[in-house]
């Protein structure tokens, strides 16, 4: 049974007034200034009358020139309150307890932990300082490392997002078998329509279970070879239940120091288990709370799970299939260009904010992630899309002040008549549209013309009209 451990605190003589005895009042200065890295001594209303420094270093940033300073202004801004705080509890006999400043110097700010306690004459103070340096400096280390591991937790997240998603959609059956206890470990979906096993059933089985008896020691053999040699020919086989012949290859590799076995079936005819890439991904994504749509290189929709197709407001998966994810995902021409160029750059896209356009018209903020995997001599690319509607979505606010509300604008109404009113609400929303969308496309103006709806010419002369910007050579102005 553990024991409770009450929490640690400071405890002080038991005897103050016996013990150590009477001390000579140099001993006592000494005594006093060895105690921390800086000793004050300060007056009741917080002047500085002497200073001791025994980090030598803190010398060189100006301690021993505070004598008859007040202390108060030795610090930083943000610090005054915490030493009047303490000049107070020191007087009014509260207590005491170490508080940190920090003292303005040339090669940036030094922090000091100070104590301050009186000396037993009521206009005589002590303030016991230690140098804080080291542990500021070893914090930021450890929040460098921190956040180095952060990153390294990341990118291991998104290696294993990579795998798992290959793992699963790979049409060969696929095993990985544990070599000491001959066991599988893993299986990949295909592997399991394969051997008619319900999911996760061959987990935990022995390999050689799998073929009839037969040849299982004929399997134990050949596994045995491939862990010796890397360019073991792959070896026929009887499936278990008469299901056939097939063609068994294995390699060798680790992982945390245990050796393991990756281990692939092929049908002995030629032909690849498995189905068509939907029946591939329907046990896998269809229960997906999230949407999900697999494309090849061109961007057209190879398949999609049931929650992309009610985002996207389609009677069906078929009717999705074959079309252009552009038709509803992005802004047209400015997001899913970068996205897929993140993509093919690093291999996949994490969490980026855009919209879904619905076949009927409807709109929702989406965030998009995406993975590229090999699929025969190309690549197809897997999108995964998470409505973010009920997020506070940010957009580019103007830098001047503007009218907010109804109440700002009615304010204009007796100095200025309604039609002017009307007129400059117009102007200032119109100019306030351009702004946002010239923001939204990174100033493409043919990108922010398709966005607002208008051609590039009519653009061009209301941005000429709001001094937005300022036109180039081939910039045409609508004469309207």
């Amino acid at each position: 049974m553990n024991k409770h451990i009450a929490p640690s605190r400071e405890t002080g003589f038991a005897e103050p007034d016996v013990m150590p005895g009477s001390l000579p009042a140099a001993v006592a200065a000494s005594l006093l200034a060895a105690v921390g890295d800086v000793a004050l001594i300060l007056s009741a209303d917080g002047r500085i009358l002497d200073v001791a420094v025994s980090q030598g270093e803190l010398a060189n940033h100006g301690f021993t020139d505070w004598i008859r300073e007040a202390w108060v202004d030795t610090v930083t801004v943000e610090s005054r309150p915490k030493i009047l705080e303490m000049l107070a509890a020191a007087t009014g006999g509260g207590a005491a307890r170490w508080r940190q400043v920090n003292h303005p110097a040339a090669g940036g700010d030094v922090p000091v932990r100070y104590l301050v306690m009186g000396l037993g004459d009521p206009d005589r103070l002590i303030a016991i300082g230690r140098d804080m340096r080291g542990a500021a400096e070893m914090q930021q280390r450890l929040l460098q490392t921190q956040q180095s591991l952060e990153r390294d937790y990341i990118r291991l997240r998104h290696a294993e997002t990579r795998y798992r998603l290959l793992f699963d959609m790979a049409s060969e059956p696929v095993l990985i078998v544990d070599v000491e206890a001959r066991r599988i470990r893993e299986a990949n979906p295909a592997a399991h329509r394969l051997l008619d096993a319900s999911d996760g059933a061959l987990v935990g089985n022995p390999v050689n279970t799998l073929v009839d008896p037969q040849d299982r020691d004929s399997l134990v053999a050949y596994l045995g070879a491939a862990e010796a040699a890397d360019d073991r020919a792959p070896i026929l086989l009887r499936l278990n239940n008469r299901r056939g012949e097939v063609r068994i290859s294995a390699r060798l590799f680790r992982q945390a120091r245990a050796p393991l076995l990756i281990v692939r079936i092929a049908r002995a005819d030629g032909a690849i288990a498995g189905h068509q890439f939907d029946s591939a991904l329907s046990d896998v994504v269809e229960r997906m709370p999230d949407s999900f749509v697999l494309t090849d290189r061109d961007l057209n929709v190879l398949t999609a799970n049931g929650a992309f197709v009610e985002l996207a407001e389609m009677p069906s998966v078929e009717r999705v299939t074959g079309a252009a994810l552009g038709t509803w995902l992005g802004r047209p021409g400015i997001d899913l260009e970068p996205i897929v160029g993140q993509i093919r750059q690093h291999g996949s896209v994490r969490n980026v904010a855009t919209i879904l356009r619905g076949s009927a018209g409807g709109v929702e903020e989406i965030e998009v992630s995406g993975v590229a995997a090999p699929m025969g001599d190309g690549e197809c690319y897997g999108f995964t899309i998470r409505s973010v509607a009920r997020r506070p979505r940010t957009a580019p606010m103007p830098t001047r002040d503007v009218p907010r509300s109804v109440e700002q604008l009615t304010e204009l109404v007796g100095r200025m008549s309604m039609k002017e009113i009307v007129r400059e609400s117009t102007d200032l929303i119109e100019r306030l549209c351009i702004e946002a969308a010239l923001t939204y496309t990174a100033d493409n103006r043919a990108s922010a013309a398709e966005i607002l709806g208008v051609s590039r010419q009519s653009l061009y002369s209301k941005m000429h009209r709001h001094g937005l910007g300022n036109l180039v050579a081939g910039d045409e102005i609508d004469p309207k």
